[in-house]
């Protein structure tokens, strides 16, 4: 399962959304999540999936990838459904012992699974598409504004991106280490939660290890590249908003207004 997740990954490509400047992307990232919590009914949804379906046809990143690093995450749209499912007061719909099923909770349950999977799936493409360098460029760029108050941008985008960066590698070396530690007899798979738990805390030592090695070996680099901050740092690809951006921006404004005209006139809402 480890093997499974995706985050932090990038997959090189020349469609229109990797051509898209990261500042575009990143702000369009955080604008599809407002409208994902502002969305409410089977319409508005279906418009914000539109959206995302046309992104991931555009991005030409297949679709396998994105439901391959949704599995580790099934638990958690498991337990948040069921908790939407039965702590949800409305009309009774079903009821057994001390759980009580209701309208509401089956209609807030299918919602709420929806808008997760929504969700992760967007945040993934952002990352899918946008290569370390041109992300922390691009939130350094967008954080300059705060440099007026002294906060360190460059350096916040550049700790941001590197533990993005570094998921991908320190889940590659716990699968690793698992893998060692099974051919030596060790067993992470049978017994209760409890038990396998208690099985995963002989990997915290060698992997803490193995990422202060990794982070030690990370700051040499850098220091033999002459790496002293953003102050007076050149850079190979200067950043600029092109039309492939207007026509993200665009069709961004186009989901906008449909979510909002179907939530203020109520169409496709659930009552």
């Amino acid at each position: 399962m480890l093997r499974d997740i995706t985050l932090g990954q990038y997959f090189p490509g020349h469609s229109p959304v990797h051509r898209m400047d990261p500042r575009t992307k990143i702000l369009l990232t955080i604008g599809y999540i407002v409208v994902l919590f502002i969305a409410e009914g089977v319409a508005a949804y279906a418009a914000v999936l539109v959206f995302l379906g046309t992104a991931m046809v555009v991005s030409r990143i297949n679709p396998k990838v994105a439901m391959k690093g949704m599995k580790p995450l099934i638990f958690v749209i498991v337990v948040t459904a069921i908790l939407n499912l039965f702590y949800t007061q409305g009309d009774e719909l079903f009821s057994f012992w001390i759980f009580t099923i209701t309208k509401q909770g089956l209609v807030t349950a299918i919602f709420m699974v929806v808008r997760i999977i929504l969700l992760i799936t967007g945040t993934f493409l952002l990352t899918y598409t946008t290569s370390p360098i041109l992300l922390t460029d691009g939130i350094e760029r967008l954080l300059t504004p705060l440099k007026r108050i002294k906060v360190p941008a460059h350096e916040l985008a550049m700790m941001m991106t590197i533990a993005l960066r570094f998921i991908p590698t320190l889940i590659e070396e716990t699968d690793k280490i698992m893998s060692a530690q099974k051919a030596r007899g060790a067993d992470f798979e049978s017994g209760n939660i409890f038990q396998r738990a208690k099985a995963l805390v002989p990997l915290l030592v060698p992997l803490f290890i193995s990422a202060f090695r990794r982070a030690d070996e990370l700051a040499v680099a850098m220091e033999c590249r002459c790496y002293r901050g953003g102050e007076g740092r050149t850079r190979l690809r200067v950043l600029r908003f092109s039309r492939v951006d207007a026509y993200g921006a665009a069709a961004f404004v186009l989901l906008v207004a449909a979510v909002v005209l179907f939530d203020l006139f109520g169409i496709g809402v659930i009552s």
